[in-house]
């Protein structure tokens, strides 16, 4: 049996420039699931995203999804793409198979938990405070450094890399310390600074979208501190959850994540078209 792609639809061309196009997956012309293809609003045409992957429960097992994922890389290499992204839902472990098997790496994962009514609270002699003018110039140029290196080490390009930092920062940071829905914060110990944070008040929940504890104050819990006060602040804002994105690799973080109750909601794979 030959399993191949069908369009159901014309190629689209979409407003912020990225392209994409539904596929039927046939088994000699019979239809047994979808595929979408897209390009990336983030790195551009060069990167596709792989994404509705979905095989009649009568047709698994029997490879569809597998030809499905290959005929799908070809279209982006036509297309001019040099990567394929494809995030897998936290409980789809055979998509997570299947992936892995194909070649693809996880860069990263998306994780949320849930939170109660009531804050934690930070352990003895930590306390947080608003960052100040003077302490967030050195702190925007060094996160946007260490967000290019970690991109840079999953195989993204420099020139993509500063370009998504530009970005993330103009969106998210408008005003600097002055935006709107944010939060950037100083954690303290017995009085000096040993790590920063910065949380986004999101309609739907609240978001860590940087964290960390200073080198030289590493090992002695001021992580988890940030991660509580991390709660502490969404739950003020009354948010019910709290997610973050946290790199492949990352151990430490993962672990401490995992052991505060953060649950994985999607994996985010990446494979180069050679």
């Amino acid at each position: 049996m030959t399993t191949t792609l069908r369009p159901t639809e014309p190629l689209q061309r979409h407003a912020d420039g990225t392209q994409s196009r539904r596929y039927q997956v046939c088994v000699n012309s019979r239809p047994v699931g979808g595929i979408r293809l897209s390009t990336d609003p983030g790195f551009g045409s060069t990167v596709a995203r792989l994404t509705e992957l979905r095989i009649e429960e009568r047709d698994r097992r029997r490879g569809r999804g597998t030809v499905a994922v290959l005929a799908a890389e070809e279209i982006a290499r036509a297309w001019g793409c040099k990567r394929v992204e494809a995030p897998v839902p936290g409980e789809a472990e055979g998509a997570l198979r299947l992936a892995t098997a194909l070649g693809y790496v996880r860069r990263s994962r998306n994780m949320v938990k849930r939170l109660g009514p009531t804050p934690p609270d930070l352990p003895t002699g930590s306390s947080a405070r608003p960052m100040t003018e003077a302490e967030y110039g050195p702190w925007i140029e060094y996160q946007a450094e260490q967000y290019v290196r970690s991109m840079v080490e999953r195989g993204v390009s420099a020139e993509e890399a500063r370009k998504k930092a530009v970005e993330g920062h103009a969106k998210f940071l408008p005003d600097g310390l002055a935006s709107e829905n944010t939060l950037i914060s100083v954690l303290e110990h017995e009085g000096v600074p040993v790590g920063t944070l910065w949380v986004g008040l999101w309609p739907e929940m609240a978001y860590v979208l940087d964290v960390e504890a200073d080198a030289r104050h590493r090992g002695r819990g001021h992580g988890r501190a940030l991660m509580l006060l991390a709660e502490i602040q969404a739950i003020a804002a009354g948010k019910d959850r709290i997610g973050l994105h946290v790199f492949a690799g990352n151990a430490p973080a993962e672990r401490l994540y995992e052991s505060l109750g953060y649950e994985t909601t999607s994996h985010n794979l990446q494979k180069d078209l050679i």
